[in-house]
């Protein structure tokens, strides 16, 4: 049975916890309906002692929920709140804690979409928040994949320097979507450079080698970095050449060969 609200004129009875709205006598029949929306009075907020950026809240002389300072920051003892209000309250939150977890995970390095969901979920956030985070995140560019991808690069170019498609499998690691770190490697990555870097940085422990030592150690290390041979050898070559250059000992040609 369906009934017209528009038929009810409202008339407001407090009891203590209760709303309770009552059809109007001149509409009344045999069956009256009655609609009553439960309220809850706050009786006190004290701040969590572990906590205190958290408060707790009591409803008619007991605990109900703990909340964020920020949530609560409206609230007052005396004041009375709906279950729905106080879902909203509870919603709002679950979101508070939501973000705040997250920028303080950000708040090491920049990290992949990915990274600070796994994060969020290990807290046991729900999924409907995290989504919500992670969307008011990337809305302030506080989460940027792409970003992050030219980031996490730039700094293997600086410190590691290692291969493409190593830095690939780390960044597909990372949760990137593989289109996008495609783009990033194309756009930032020289291989042959990036080999000529690496192999300038472990130079100290083999420059004093013999040819033939000196060139299984450091093709060694390159391909521990990811680099195929195509790409160490003739970066070994160079390398070799260039510390020699002036010295006593040979050349070596791009046959391997000794050469004055």
């Amino acid at each position: 049975m369906v009934f017209d609200v528009s038929l009810f004129l409202k008339c407001e009875h407090w009891n203590r916890s209760a709303r309770v709205y009552i059809q109007q006598p001149r509409l009344a029949k045999a069956s009256q309906w009655l609609f009553v929306f439960m309220m809850k009075k706050i009786t006190t907020i004290e701040t969590q002692k572990k906590n205190p950026g958290r408060v707790n809240i009591h409803l008619d002389g007991q605990y109900a929920f703990g909340l964020s300072r920020i949530v609560a920051a409206w609230l007052s003892v005396g004041q009375s709140l709906s279950d729905e209000k106080i879902a909203v309250l509870q919603m709002d939150d679950a979101r508070e804690v939501a973000m705040q977890k997250a920028l303080f995970f950000l708040g090491y390095r920049a990290r992949s979409t990915q990274e600070v969901r796994a994060n969020l979920k290990k807290h046991e956030i729900p999924e409907a928040v995290i989504e919500y985070t992670l969307q008011r995140l990337q809305e302030t560019n506080l989460l940027n994949d792409h970003e992050f991808a030219k980031a996490w690069l730039e700094n293997r170019n600086t410190f590691r320097p290692r291969s493409k498609r190593m830095i690939e499998m780390e960044l597909r690691y990372k949760g990137l979507d593989p289109d996008l770190v495609q783009d990033v490697i194309s756009e930032n990555v020289d291989e042959e450079t990036l080999a000529g870097q690496a192999a300038r940085k472990y130079l100290r422990k083999v420059q004093d080698l013999p040819w033939l030592e000196f060139r299984q150690k450091l093709s060694a290390h390159l391909g521990r970095r990811g680099f195929t041979y195509e790409v160490c050898a003739p970066v070994v070559r160079l390398i070799w050449n260039e510390i020699h250059s002036t010295g006593s000992r040979t050349n070596i040609n791009d046959n391997d060969e000794e050469v004055l």
